[in-house]
């Protein structure tokens, strides 16, 4: 398991780092685009993403800080420096953990304040797999908003380079 996830934490980082790097070339009105999907624009999306990465690695470290949805106000160059923070901060849990640690049970309250708990593995694929599904619906709001410059994030795509 370890292993796993420390490739899907390395493909994590990647993968934002591509979509950040098209991020930083769309304009405000593209950032903040209403395209009515889970979260209605660019940013908002990037923000959900940028606070689950967030919360769930702060919840396995058992210091669980408001969600960033409720708390960010910065522009589209600081919510992106966050995400890529969140993004490293990751990876490097992943890159510290070991076998034993990933298959811990540790409790934790939801966003409702539901007391839950689950071995840390299963987060951390989980948040792994919730950033992926976002990427791709910025990656279709980035062709929306007219934006063309966007390559494939697939992980067979990482695995092949």
């Amino acid at each position: 398991m370890l292993q796993l996830v420390q490739e899907l934490s390395h493909y994590n980082h990647w993968a934002n780092g591509k979509m950040r790097d098209w991020l930083l070339q769309i304009d405000d009105v593209q950032w903040t685009q209403s395209f009515g999907g889970s979260f209605a624009s660019i940013r908002e999306t990037v923000l959900h993403i940028a606070g689950a990465e967030k919360i769930w690695l702060e919840r396995l470290v058992g210091d669980p800080q408001p969600f960033l949805t409720l708390t960010f106000e910065g522009d589209k160059t600081a919510l992106l420096d966050t995400w890529a923070q969140q993004t490293q901060n990751l990876l490097d849990y992943a890159g510290r953990a070991s076998e034993a640690t990933l298959q811990e049970t540790f409790a934790f309250k939801t966003l409702n304040g539901v007391a839950s708990e689950m071995e840390r593995y299963k987060a951390l694929v989980h948040v792994l797999n919730h950033s992926t599904y976002h990427r791709g619906q910025v990656v279709n709001y980035l062709r929306q908003a007219g934006f063309a410059e966007v390559s494939s994030t697939d992980l067979m795509q990482f695995y092949r380079l």
